[in-house]
């Protein structure tokens, strides 16, 4: 599973909002570690807080689903990261995250991530892949 993940070029992001309101969005990402990042980049948001970042402000809850979709059903696969998600405020860290996504998305090399970051800390792994009856 591990590996899946990490080579999966686009993921969405799940949150909650504290009446349970859920909100999904794709993301780039990097795992590192037992831990999701993504960054709140450089691409036009309209204004105002983004509500995944105002989400896990409020609730810290969150998931991130990583899938391969096939016309042939018997290369399905998806993984969902569970966990708890809040924005990175360690300078360290926030230079790993940013280090992991430059290394892993060429567009990070031309215009590195340089504002909030997300993380996820992944406290369950869940998968499935055709011809997998159970879910892992």
């Amino acid at each position: 599973m591990r590996r899946f993940v990490e080579s999966g070029r686009v993921a969405r992001l799940a949150t909650v909002d504290a009446t349970g309101q859920p909100h999904l969005v794709p993301i780039c990402f990097a795992l590192v570690d037992d831990t999701v990042y993504s960054a709140v980049d450089h691409k036009p948001k309209r204004g105002g807080r983004l509500r995944r970042v105002a989400n896990l402000e409020a609730t810290g809850n969150a998931s991130v689903l990583v899938d391969e979709y096939h016309e042939d059903w018997t290369r399905l696969v998806w993984v969902r990261l569970d966990g708890v998600g809040r924005m990175v405020a360690d300078p360290a860290e926030m230079k790993r995250a940013a280090d992991a996504l430059t290394r892993k998305y060429q567009q990070y090399a031309l215009l590195p991530p340089e504002g909030e970051m997300i993380a996820v800390d992944v406290r369950r792994w869940r998968g499935w892949r055709s011809g997998d009856s159970r879910q892992r």
